[in-house]
């Protein structure tokens, strides 16, 4: 009796732990138990040295059963013991065995909890490991390169910040932080999914505050039309923290791209320039003509006359009025480089008057 209610009490108590799971890390009962089965079969399997077919293990969590028992085949000379038992040795246990029965012993508390712990420990938290690092790589490999809100835990000496992703933890790096942004504990933020790595031990979720895709992502849920697929983003460069060059195109000839971006009273980027910690975002025109597309690209400055010397090689020639080189060169190059890097071409840029001298 004592037995029974140990055993009722293990039961529940596991029963329990697995609820805990579901209902703070996402995990679905049925994904642990089959790996918990296993692991236990392995650990009686080594402990009492019997065979795989020999172990029996039933995990109901609807009526809490949780039972482990060992299955040996009555036979009147024992030739593999870790099959069988001999039928005299199964006859004194119960008087109404025979050959060819099967001699079931039933596992206790105790002795569930002593192979737990002599040789099952690990395995058995490996099987709750691995299922969890399963059903992580199922759940999030479904939500790869998408946007996904989140919450800052905790920011380590290192500047890394632990989040939490859909009940699960996460770790933005540093690197991957947009530069200058202060995160604080308690913070709302969004963040990119860019890869789901399973390693031996654990499901790696890395996610992206710096990565341009998180632009193209908002810009995706901010704007409708982009959504839609009316408006289409063609290319994106990003200095995070500083300023982001999006171009956008639309094969409806009314619909206005720019106009559907920025939204009405500048509210739709205004948004996502708030998300972003204030970085600076130039909504470009896209043009399949180059000329065009490259003198859109280095907006805000005005540009004369476009010139491409080598279409292969992509490289082209620039002329600008003098009073905007440095509008169009930008603080450090920024506004060269991101049109550059927006364009896909290696663009010379050169004063009206062909001087390089300083501007009045």
């Amino acid at each position: 009796m004592r037995n029974k209610m140990a055993n009722e009490r293990i039961g529940t108590e596991f029963f329990d732990a697995l609820r805990l799971l579901e209902e703070e890390k996402g995990i679905r009962a049925e994904n642990i138990i089959d790996n918990i089965k296993n692991a236990i079969t392995v650990a009686v399997k080594k402990y009492y040295n019997v065979g795989d077919d020999n172990v029996i293990v039933e995990i109901d969590p609807l009526d809490n059963k949780f039972r482990v028992s060992i299955s040996l085949e009555v036979v009147e000379e024992v030739e593999d013991p870790t099959c069988q038992i001999s039928l005299e040795e199964a006859y004194a246990k119960n008087k109404r065995m025979k050959v060819g029965s099967r001699f079931v012993t039933r596992l206790d508390t105790k002795q569930i909890g002593r192979i737990a712990a002599q040789s099952g420990k690990n395995l058995i938290h490996q099987a709750i490991n691995d299922a969890v690092k399963s059903q992580m790589l199922e759940q999030y490999q479904s939500k790869m390169y998408e946007v996904l809100p989140a919450v800052v835990q905790k920011i380590e000496p290192n500047g890394n910040a632990i989040i939490e992703l859909d009940k699960n933890e996460a770790t933005l790096f540093k690197n991957e932080q947009i530069p200058g942004e202060t995160l604080t504990e308690g913070q709302h933020i969004k963040v990119y999914v860019s890869d789901v790595v399973a390693s031996d031990r654990k499901c790696f979720i890395k996610v992206s505050r710096s990565s341009r895709e998180l632009v193209r992502r908002l810009f995706e849920t901010e704007v409708p039309e982009i959504f839609d697929g009316i408006v289409e983003v063609k290319s994106i460069s990003r200095e995070a923290g500083s300023r982001t060059k999006i171009a956008v195109w639309s094969k409806d000839e009314n619909v206005d791209p720019i106009g559907a971006c920025i939204g009405q009273r500048g509210m739709r980027v205004a948004n996502i320039v708030r998300e972003l910690n204030g970085e600076k975002i130039d909504v470009i025109r896209w043009s399949e003509k180059p000329e065009e597309f490259i003198s859109q690209a280095l907006s805000p400055a005005t540009v004369l006359n476009v010139e491409i010397e080598d279409p292969e090689a992509k490289v082209c020639r620039v002329t600008v009025p003098d009073g905007q080189l440095s509008l169009a060169i930008g603080n450090k190059g920024q506004n060269a480089k991101l049109a550059a890097r927006l364009t896909g071409y290696k663009i010379d840029i050169k004063p009206e008057s062909g001087f390089y001298g300083e501007e009045d």
